[in-house]
């Protein structure tokens, strides 16, 4: 299969959809009021705590402009919210080419709408993992899957999508939606892409260091093994 090839993009991408599911929430309702100052009609998807925060944020107007990812993609979260963003729909958002009809044609399809800017930031694995009470299984349950997945996602395409995930960057960002009425710069999010990238590396290094130190006894100590005879 022939690798998609880029052509034409633009330089000022208007933001109207947001996927927001953020760990660390400080600053949050900066960017949440700065989108929305910025865009009257942007939409905002998210997921749990962060719906939740938002939610609060917008006040009586929330329902106008925020939904749940599991209402855009008509599927509820895995239990234990253990899968809440992997979904076609999503991905179509995030991986659509502005100028491609193909790509129009499945979101068309699917009732999928291009998703402009994300900010995700990840479970705190090495602040986890450093408590003297960490386990095998704490480390486990704090990797990550969604969250990588769609920084990556969005920083791949930098062409149309801007992906935040450091809180020191939503005051620039808001700024510059204030200034342009609502777009973002292809420089910008080539920038914000690059930083993204790094985010993911320095993750994906940590959980691997911490496993790495993990002896198998360990780990097997850590659960009921069953064993069959």
């Amino acid at each position: 299969m022939a690798l998609n090839r880029v052509r034409m993009i633009d330089d000022q991408v208007r933001v109207k959809t947001a996927l927001v599911s953020v760990w660390e929430k400080s600053g949050l309702e900066l960017l949440v009021n700065g989108l929305v100052e910025a865009s009257p009609d942007l939409r905002i998807l998210s997921t749990g705590g962060t719906h939740a925060a938002i939610r609060q944020m917008l006040g009586p107007g929330a329902a106008e402009r925020l939904s749940q990812i599991s209402e855009y993609t008509g599927q509820p979260e895995m239990q234990g919210g253990l899968v809440k963003t992997l979904d076609f729909k999503v991905y179509l958002g995030l991986l659509s080419e502005t100028y491609n009809p193909a790509h129009r044609d499945d979101m068309a399809r699917c009732g999928a709408v291009p998703i402009d800017l994300v900010a995700v930031n990840l479970y705190p694995f090495s602040a986890a993992v450093a408590d003297a009470e960490a386990t095998p299984e704490t480390a486990r349950s704090n990797i990550d899957i969604g969250g990588p997945c769609m920084v990556r996602a969005a920083a791949k395409n930098f062409h149309r999508v801007a992906v935040l995930t450091d809180p020191a960057d939503y005051r620039g960002v808001v700024q510059e939606l204030a200034r342009t009425g609502g777009s973002l710069s292809l420089s910008t999010r080539w920038r914000l892409a690059q930083k993204a990238f790094a985010v993911t590396a320095a993750y994906d290094a940590a959980i691997s260091a911490h496993l790495a130190r993990l002896g198998f006894e360990q780990v097997a100590a850590d659960y009921d093994v069953k064993r069959r005879s």
